[in-house]
């Protein structure tokens, strides 16, 4: 969603690394540059005026005009303020504690997301532990009810429907339902209209004074730009929500309503949605986000999410791969595990690398391939030559050219994982950490991302 932002923040602080010091009229260069890339990612004009203030004040100061990196120093002012400017801070759900069930009630305008965002925000809770029961208060939109009992349904969660003609009603009956059924979270999803009206507001008005919600999240459409202002504005003094669930994270707009919305009302993103699946709603870190729309990656979050698909038997793979060599089906366990994980688009955009500049069928394709090779090849490719690539290559509808790519691609990791277990072997953890660096220097990846693997100096 931001990579026309992305790309026009990283061309104004390539200018200005390119200058040994910078002056007075650089700095007002620079900040006319953000300020046209902003208004064009279409944030909201007073938003966007109020951040380039911010950010060439702190510009201007001696501390940066005299230093020996100030190009460097800008960039930290502007990652601090988009920081800021996104919340600064995790916020996370404040549930009662003595209270059951909990409840969490979900508003919007239509077209938002919200009834998606209500069986994502299930799914999310019952990986952690809880039994949330879905109550489908949309008496106003045609088949609302059934698009939420099919979502309950595909992720294992119960979906209470009423009668299906009083909203409130419903809801109230469902905290009931949900005490009889040992369900410890209610989650709401009430109506929504295609502009804001007196009776969608009376409505949630009077559902929020009947349920009396522990939380009010709102769902806010990511592709909405200049029109979220006055949206988010109206809902805040009619329900006074908690925090809004930013949908839609993953598509193709000019995103400048995320970056809108917690300066306009006070109120924080608490999640994000960035895919259509019921696992991709995740927790909003401000920090990852604004490092990744400067381009700088987020590898913290990969690392979670490989955390998250981790299982006991992958790491049985890890220990078997370092004692005794890297297969093919090791090659192709590692790219089920990346499908796992949101897909290598994901994991680029992640990195700071646009997502359109990884082709997703490669995965594909090389998977086609290795099925395409016998038991024994799979587990010795050393022996394939050309007449066995010649037959693989048929049998799996691709070139040789591209047989040859994927046998190029395992041998290079083949030989890593060896340099891996050598070190290992040796017993020395200082050695290993700077063969690890110098591995990950080769493939492309800077060890400071990762805080200075292998003795290196930390990039300020």
């Amino acid at each position: 969603m931001f990579n026309s932002l992305t790309d026009r923040l990283q061309n104004t602080f390539a200018e200005l690394r390119g200058k040994g010091r910078l002056t007075e009229d650089d700095i007002n260069r620079a900040m006319r540059e953000i300020r046209m890339a902003l208004l064009e990612a279409d944030v909201n004009y007073r938003v966007v005026k109020e951040f380039v203030a911010r950010c060439k004040e702190k510009c201007l100061t001696s501390e940066v005009m005299d230093s020996l990196t100030p190009a460097q120093n800008v960039v930290k002012i502007v990652l601090d303020e988009l920081t800021d400017l996104l919340g600064s801070t995790d916020s996370k759900l404040v549930l009662a504690q003595n209270r059951t069930p909990n409840v969490i009630m979900l508003v919007g305008l239509q077209g938002s997301g919200k009834t998606t965002a209500a069986s994502k925000l299930a799914y999310l809770l019952k990986g952690q532990g809880r039994k949330p029961l879905l109550a489908a208060c949309d008496t106003h939109r045609p088949a609302a009810a059934d698009q939420l009992e099919a979502l309950g349904k595909e992720i294992g969660v119960p979906v209470y429907r009423g009668d299906g003609r009083d909203a409130v009603q419903v809801a109230t009956e469902s905290i009931r339902y949900a005490v009889d059924h040992l369900n410890d979270i209610v989650i709401v999803d009430t109506a929504g209209r295609l502009q804001i009206d007196e009776e969608m507001m009376e409505e949630a008005v009077a559902i929020k004074r009947a349920v009396k919600p522990d939380q009010i999240l709102m769902v806010v459409d990511a592709m909405t730009g200049q029109d979220i202002v006055n949206v988010v504005s109206e809902f805040a003094n009619r329900v006074d929500f908690d925090g809004v669930i930013m949908s839609k994270l993953d598509g193709d707009a000019r995103g400048g309503g995320a970056l809108s919305v917690r300066e306009v009302t006070g109120k924080p993103i608490k999640f994000a949605s960035m895919g259509e699946k019921p696992d991709s709603l995740e927790v909003f870190h401000p920090d990852r986000m604004a490092k990744r729309i400067l381009g700088m990656g987020d590898v913290v979050g990969i690392i979670e999410q490989a955390q998250k698909v981790a299982d006991e038997k992958s790491l049985e793979d890890a220990e078997r791969m370092l004692r005794a060599g890297f297969t093919m089906d090791d090659y192709l366990s590692q790219l089920q595990q990346i499908r796992k994980m949101g897909g290598i688009q994901k994991l680029a955009g992640m990195l700071g690398a646009r997502e359109e500049s990884v082709d997703e069928k490669q995965l594909v394709i090389i998977e086609a391939i290795i099925h395409s090779m016998s038991r024994e090849e799979r587990l010795k490719p050393k022996i394939i030559n050309g007449m066995r690539r010649r037959r693989i290559a048929a049998g799996s509808g691709h070139s040789i050219q591209e047989v040859n790519m994927v046998l190029q691609q395992w041998g290079q990791m083949n030989k890593m994982m060896g340099k891996v277990r050598q070190l290992q072997q040796s017993g020395s953890s200082k050695k290993a950490m700077r063969g690890m660096s110098g591995m990950m220097r080769n493939m492309g990846i800077d060890p400071s991302m990762l805080g200075g693997m292998g003795g290196g100096k930390k990039r300020r």
